[in-house]
């Protein structure tokens, strides 16, 4: 039989008490210290459940579902004290929500919607809930390397490679298994002394919290940059510098660089006053969002337990600083920084800082790669970034918010959109 914590619903402006985080599952990080706080990762890696992130400010709680507990907090739409807006404290599980018929009985302002962390870990809970059985299973490692799948992987350092044919021939679990066979061809596996089930777990877990309804910004499309990414480090000038771990962070950076993508952008979250924008100051909201959630997984999988307390922080540092660079809005920063090194002729592999560098710029290029794709590939990510932006355009018009440049179905198209587009 199921068991279902419920969770009080809290205000964001009052720490989290204490009977709450001595549940099993809570989590509390601290982003007033160094990273997320003083808890010990070993610690931290036996609790399950809720994850609390405290400013000095204020307490946003978020819910996490893991394994066979399922914690919810339900949360409803609170307009007082937000703005003038009714519609400011949107959940965005409502934004690819389907009313059933339970559901239409009564008028949406009346029900109470579930806030959690992962759109995917909700959905999955809800079908083992309501006894319908998981309808894609994640099968195992050998079963998903056979026959053309397999054959695919002989060619995965191409720029033709097809990640669209390659996530149906894996049964839609591209970014797992690519990303496992990538750290096992680099020989990461055995020089990290990473565990293989823990390895598993993680890569899984991270698939799960990518929202398979976001037309672009899913699991495919990190499967996708994680495969260009190692294109990059195949680089001849790249693959002869990088140490191991750049290409381990680089490689771990890639999969994770959009996790739990709400499919809206960070002035969406902004001018709505999203929790998430009001956690992380309005200052690369989505890529903070993508850093936190990945440490957390790597925690709640104890995946570098083993190391020294030290370099697992560093580490996490390290793949913060990468998943930070693809925000958008610094563009011109690194691109002004990369063009004054290739002017002076001063970029030293060698040179650690100079590599770490190098990284984010090879991630920022895996990000918006899709061009340099073969035609029918690149046509089909331009059709889904499309479909993305006009779905959060009919959203901002439905609640009378200013349309987002680009999200106006009936101002753009997908070839105008196109042109200097970057995500």
């Amino acid at each position: 039989m199921e068991v279902c914590y419920q969770l009080p619903v809290l205000p964001l402006d009052r720490p989290v008490p204490k009977h709450v985080l001595s549940r099993r599952g809570a989590i509390s990080f601290s982003s007033s210290s160094s990273l997320f706080g003083a808890p010990d990762p070993r610690q931290l890696s036996q609790r399950r459940g809720a994850i609390s992130y405290d400013s000095s400010d204020q307490t946003a709680l978020y819910i996490r579902m893991l394994g066979d507990v399922r914690v919810r907090s339900r949360v409803g739409f609170d307009p007082e004290g937000k703005g003038s807006y009714s519609y400011l404290c949107i959940d965005f599980r409502t934004l690819h929500w389907t009313p059933s018929p339970e559901d239409s009985a009564g008028p949406v302002s009346g029900r109470r919607l579930r806030r959690l962390l992962s759109f995917q870990r909700y959905l999955h809970s809800s079908r083992l809930l309501r006894g319908t059985p998981h309808l894609n299973p994640l099968h195992i490692l050998d079963e998903d390397y056979t026959g053309q799948a397999k054959c695919m992987l002989e060619r995965v350092a191409t720029w033709n490679f097809d990640i669209f044919l390659y996530d149906r021939l894996t049964n839609g679990n591209s970014l797992v298994t690519l990303t496992f066979h990538l750290l096992n061809q680099y020989g990461l596996l055995e020089l990290f002394q990473l565990d293989m089930v823990k390895l598993w777990r993680f890569l899984v877990m991270v698939q799960e919290d990518y929202h398979s309804l976001n037309p672009y910004h899913n699991a495919v499309h990190a499967a996708d940059v994680t495969q260009a990414m190692y294109c990059y480090l195949r680089e001849p000038k790249l693959a002869k510098s990088l140490t191991s771990c750049d290409i381990l962070l680089g490689l771990l950076a890639a999969a994770t660089h959009d996790l739990d993508h709400p499919g809206v952008n960070q002035p969406f979250l902004i001018k709505t006053n999203h929790y998430l924008a009001k956690l992380y100051r309005n200052s690369s909201v989505l890529e903070n969002h993508h850093w936190r959630s990945a440490v957390g997984l790597l925690r709640e999988t104890s995946l570098f337990s083993h190391l020294p307390a030290e370099d697992g922080l560093k580490m996490e540092h390290q793949l913060g600083s990468l998943i930070l660079a693809t925000d958008i809005s610094r563009q011109n920063e690194y691109l002004g920084k990369f063009r004054t090194h290739l002017d002076q002729d001063d970029l030293y592999l060698s040179n650690a800082s100079h590599r770490h560098f190098i990284l984010q710029m090879a991630l920022k290029c895996a990000d918006i790669c899709n061009p340099c794709r073969p035609w029918e590939l690149s046509k089909q990510w331009s059709e889904k970034v499309t479909e993305e932006f006009f779905h959060q355009g009919d959203i901002e018009k439905k609640h009378r918010l200013e349309v987002s440049p680009l999200c106006d179905s009936q101002s753009n198209s997908m070839a105008n959109i196109q042109i200097g587009t970057f995500l």
